[in-house]
Formats: C-alpha cells, structure tokens, sequence
C-alpha cells in the first residue's frame, strides 16, 4: 500500500531515524524499532482494515475524530500514529506523542 507522511518532521524520523523535534524518541533504540516496524506493516497491507491482524499495532479506528484511525508504535507505550486513508493507500497525518494518552498517569 501506499503510504505518504504529511508531516516532515514524522517522515524523516522514519527514514533517516533522526529528528530534532523528535530527539529523545530517536534517542530510543526500542520505540525506532517499533516505529520502523508499524510503518513496514503499513506498506504490506492491502488497506488499513489490513492492520486489524496484528494485535501489537493495536488499530483502531477512531470515533471522536472523523475519518482517522490510529495504530500503537510499541506495547506498552501510548504513542501512536494517526493516519487517515486515501483512495490509493494510507496518509500518515499527525503523531500522537502524549504521555497522558489513555488515562496513563506516568
């Protein structure tokens, strides 16, 4: 599938692994992994409905915000990519970066 990013900063974290406004994510080994992983799986499927198998990614479509859904980059933790979907694929959107994400109190 087709998958364009909409944000410079989120694409060339993705690409290159480095961002200064996403320092301390590039920083970590574990989440650029996960986040490299999410972003394969995004290429594979044929649509997002495709990601539902992969329980880890934790896809969901999202009721409160109109036509986004949202994949999880890593168990355990709550950032997330939000995405909507165009006719040819999958638009990367935003990055939802929120400690709080989910009732987490941490």
């Amino acid at each position: 599938m087709q998958v364009n990013i909409s944000d410079r900063d989120i694409e060339e974290l993705i690409l290159t692994g480095k961002n200064n406004k996403y320092k301390v994510y590039s920083k970590d080994k574990r989440f650029m992994a996960g986040l490299a992983r999410a972003y394969k799986i995004m290429h594979i499927v044929a649509n997002a409905e495709g990601l539902r198998p992969y329980s880890f990614l934790h896809y969901e479509k999202l009721a409160h915000k109109v036509n986004l859904s949202s994949v999880r980059v890593m168990n355990g933790r709550v950032e997330r990519l939000l995405f909507n979907e165009i006719n040819d694929g999958i638009e990367i959107t935003i990055m939802e970066l929120n400690s709080n994400h989910y009732g987490s109190k941490k």
